[in-house]
């Protein structure tokens, strides 16, 4: 047994399993939060994926649970079926030794079989929002015995508008009940939820940004918007690349990226919204075995992601939050290893870049696109390190018998050889170098536009900054802002999906307490009013007016 883990007062049986597991000490989280759960405190973690707190929460549960009670006794909610899944996992892992009935409720899955357990008893349901409610509406989910409520990856559920699902699941749970919330960020709407349902909680920082990047190589390159996907694809003739995480900020952009790199000779597939439960497993299987290389993903789509060994996170679309770059460089370099985060931006994205640097108190470092001749060579240096391989293992027994063959009809071997070599090589034909135009800086700002003052008598309010400072972009006003929890991406998204337009071309964000600002080509102005109704914010719609 290992003395750190006894030191946290957990049953024997428990400390025996998660010893076999291979566990030597409590990570930081875990000795934070287990002696407080044990207590049945109330506690607030913030930390991101992969710093160890699924057992944080669960061992404390384990170590309360009284089995065969016929009563649900714990409820952790998450916001993906992958995430449900590796709970469930890992409590029976951790619980091997106790007496514990443990189940995993998600939808797409047919009910009878979900339904037919929790009759049967169960002492701990992990699920997700919208399955967990539907149970609780058909009556065969009972949670008025329960006594801890876990809520995992709270923001994440926030932003696939499950909040109002997680209030009335909370409202269906006693009030004595004990509650544990982990988050990677902390939104204004999590912390009010916090703060209607959680009994003086004890609130934990750990992990955090500096501590998720201080052992990641993180770069940056500064291109063109339109060179991007030429960019993306000199990295990856060159990065020694196992699997890949590629993030793009819309739906649409996911496929369209997906769609070039396999064009390339690339095994990539997309990762988002459109897919189903079905379709994203295989796909996450297929990524998990090695039969893919490249995930491209939304961050909505990415939620719950628990995998290990992914060598390189590529931002292909910068993010509007440092904590969304957190969250997603975080899922390279997991478990103490080495990992790779690229990030690609415009020129006039500079200041964020600079944002997140703050906020996570780490450089990232600049990077060169490799040039044609970088390529050629690397593709060269490969072919020949791979020939060294086969002639120091010199099996190749029918391969020697086709070229003997071939000397005997008079071929030079040296031309046999160089044939041979054309033919291995025909692949890279798939893989043409993409030029890359020199990097167009912004247009510098006319201090001469002034934004006009409001019209004596309009019902409009004021708003600062209400003309675009760059060319070409016109300013619009939405009626939501930060007290209804809008964040950047938020914006983004709904524009870019109702509208039809490049999520990349949105420009300079603003929110405000109460109303946000948001730039868009005036190209695209018509358009984008015109969908004016149809677009939607955190399942609320929206009213978008020039500013």
């Amino acid at each position: 047994m290992t003395t750190e883990f006894t030191q946290l007062n957990l049953h024997p049986q428990l400390i025996q399993a998660v010893t076999e597991l291979g566990y030597t000490a409590p990570m930081p989280v875990q000795e934070a939060i287990i002696p407080l759960m044990i207590e049945g405190r109330d506690v607030i973690g913030q930390a991101q994926t992969g710093t160890g707190k699924t057992a944080a929460f669960a061992l404390p549960i384990l170590q309360t649970i009284q089995p065969q009670q016929q009563v649900v006794q714990a409820l952790i909610v998450v916001p993906t079926r992958e995430l449900a899944l590796q709970v469930v996992e890992a409590i029976s892992d951790y619980g091997r030794y106790r007496p514990v009935r443990v189940l995993a409720v998600y939808g797409g899955q047919p009910y009878q079989p979900q339904i037919n357990r929790l009759r049967k008893g169960v002492d701990i349901v992990a699920g997700t929002p919208g399955r967990l409610l539907d149970l609780i509406q058909k009556h065969i989910l009972n949670l008025a015995e329960v006594r801890t409520v876990v809520l995992d990856e709270a923001d994440e559920m926030l932003s696939m508008g499950f909040i109002e699902d997680i209030n009335t699941i909370l409202s269906e749970t006693p009030s004595t009940r004990q509650t544990a919330l982990f988050s990677a960020t902390l939104p204004p709407q999590i912390r009010r939820l916090a703060d209607k349902y959680m009994c003086n909680p004890q609130a934990i920082t750990l992990g955090g940004g500096q501590a998720t990047v201080a052992m990641l190589d993180q770069r940056y390159c500064v291109v063109n918007q339109n060179d991007k996907l030429a960019a993306l694809t000199r990295m990856f003739e060159v990065e020694e690349i196992t699997s890949a995480l590629v993030f793009a900020r819309t739906r649409a952009g996911t496929s369209e990226l997906a769609n070039e790199l396999m064009t390339r000779g690339y095994s990539a597939e997309v990762l988002n919204g459109d897919l189903s439960q079905d379709a994203r497993e295989q796909t996450l299987q297929r990524f998990r075995e090695n039969k893919l290389q490249v995930l491209v993903a939304t961050d909505v789509a990415a939620r719950g992601l628990d995998i290990e060994d992914i060598s390189h996170v590529f931002n292909y679309d910068l993010p509007d939050d440092p904590e969304i770059y957190v969250h997603r460089v975080g899922r390279t370099g997991r478990a103490g290893k080495s990992g790779i985060a690229i990030t690609l931006i415009t020129p006039r994205e500079r200041r964020n870049l600079k944002q997140i640097e703050t906020f996570t108190r780490h450089k990232i470092n600049p990077m060169v696109l490799p040039s044609e001749e970088d390529i050629l060579n690397h593709r060269k240096d490969k072919l020949v390190k791979q020939m060294g391989i086969w002639l120091q293992r010199g099996r190749y027994r029918k391969e020697r018998e086709i070229v003997e063959a071939l000397l005997l009809e008079g071929h030079d071997a040296v031309e046999i050889a160089a044939a041979a070599l054309k033919v291995a090589r025909a692949d890279e034909k798939q893989r043409p170098i993409a030029p890359v135009g020199e990097v167009v800086e912004p247009a510098a700002r006319h201090p001469e536009r002034r934004a006009k003052p409001a019209r004596s008598g309009s019902s409009r309010p004021a708003v600062q900054g209400s003309v675009s400072h760059e060319a070409g972009m016109v300013r619009l006003m939405i009626n939501m802002g930060k007290h209804q929890g809008v964040r950047p991406g938020d914006i983004v998204g709904a524009i870019a999906s109702h509208a039809h337009i490049p999520g990349y071309t949105i420009g300079k964000i603003s929110i405000q307490d109460k109303h946000s600002l948001v730039d868009v080509p005036e190209e695209f102005l018509p358009q984008v009013l015109a969908k004016n109704k149809e677009v939607f914010i955190l399942k609320q719609s929206i009213q978008l007016v020039r500013a």
